[in-house]
């Protein structure tokens, strides 16, 4: 009963291959995009978010006119203290990276889940602008009640914890 599932399954297979390898071959930029957050609490109990993007080429052309904008952080609940959430370059090579950050403070407790960042390049090509999404952050506890933290204790709990498993 399994045979007759075999045979449909490997042409499928063998088709979407030869499919995405037509794709990656075509002369054209392919932009990834990679988004990350980090929360850094001050001593005077303030909350910053430094925000990094790497935009990634990974197609056999150059992107053009490559526009970063990332509009998820809104006013009411952040200030930007470096950078700014968008940026142009005039290209981006094959097989290139550009990188962009900035830093927000935050100015209210709760839970935030920031959108991707969106990239706009242009292909010589074609007429249109072309658009890309950045992957996007993992939910953010801004200003979350947490204990401070002792990096030393932790460094000697798990020191022990590694001592008593060696023996």
């Amino acid at each position: 009963m399994a045979k007759p599932m075999v045979k449909p399954l490997i042409l499928t297979l063998l088709s979407l291959l030869l499919f995405t390898s037509a794709l990656a071959s075509s002369d054209s930029p392919f932009i990834v995009a990679h988004k990350k957050a980090s929360l850094n609490r001050l001593k005077s109990g303030a909350e910053r978010v430094s925000v990094s993007i790497d935009i990634y080429n990974q197609g056999s052309s150059t992107a053009y006119d490559v526009s970063l904008s990332d509009e998820s952080w809104p006013q009411d609940l952040f200030d930007f203290v470096s950078g700014n959430a968008s940026k142009s370059w005039e290209r981006l090579d094959a097989g290139g990276i550009i990188s962009h950050s900035f830093e927000l403070e935050a100015k209210t407790k709760g839970l935030f889940s920031g959108a991707p960042a969106v990239i706009t390049f242009r292909i010589p090509t074609k007429a249109a602008l072309q658009e890309a999404y950045s992957t996007p952050i993992l939910p953010l506890d801004v200003l979350a009640d947490r204990p401070p933290e002792k990096k030393f204790e932790w460094v000697s709990r798990k020191a022990a914890a590694f001592r008593c498993s060696c023996r």
